[in-house]
């Protein structure tokens, strides 16, 4: 009978081992990092090792709502010299020359009900980094749902208008 439940013990252990080796090789890794983008892009190398500005990719955030995502014609302002041969760059140039936008995974959220305004903060000297992280340091943006209490408390901390109707909510 002990030799029985010592046998069982042996072999549930083993099954938990497993399970927790199984969830931190294939499961674990991907916590704290964005969604998979169709076309793998690397903040950490454009933005960080390149210093590549924010705004070139992004020119509209200091004079529009939005700051969009780049049209697939900006990737080849480099890409048409720089390893235009690997792979992914040529599944890119596919969308360039059928004319058909990157299917981008958005990450960062604002909720519907909210408005925002990216030309506003930029013109008032608020570092990109101050609401979206170092993405230099980033190869897929892990991506924020703003919420009202992040805006609020960043609001506080500058001493800058929290009347909701007008700045946000209009």
């Amino acid at each position: 009978m002990r030799n029985n439940r010592i046998i069982i013990f042996s072999v549930a252990s083993c099954v938990i081992l497993v399970i927790f080796f199984i969830y931190l090789f294939y499961f674990f890794q991907e916590e704290g990092i964005g969604a998979k983008q169709p076309i793998p892009f690397s903040h950490r190398v454009h933005a960080g090792v390149k210093a590549i500005p924010c705004q070139f990719c992004h020119p509209d955030a200091d004079r529009s709502t939005f700051p969009g995502i780049p049209p697939v014609e900006k990737c080849f302002y480099c890409h048409t010299y720089i390893i235009s041969k690997h792979p992914e760059i040529r599944k890119e140039r596919k969308y360039l020359e059928t004319k058909t936008p990157v299917p981008w995974i958005k990450v960062n959220y604002v909720p519907e009900y909210a408005f925002f305004n990216h030309q506003c903060h930029i013109r008032k000297g608020v570092d990109c980094a101050e609401c979206h992280g170092q993405v230099e340091t980033m190869d897929r943006i892990k991506g924020v749902r703003f919420e009202m209490g992040f805006c609020v408390t960043c609001h506080r901390q500058k001493m800058v208008t929290l009347d909701c109707w007008l700045a946000c909510h209009n």
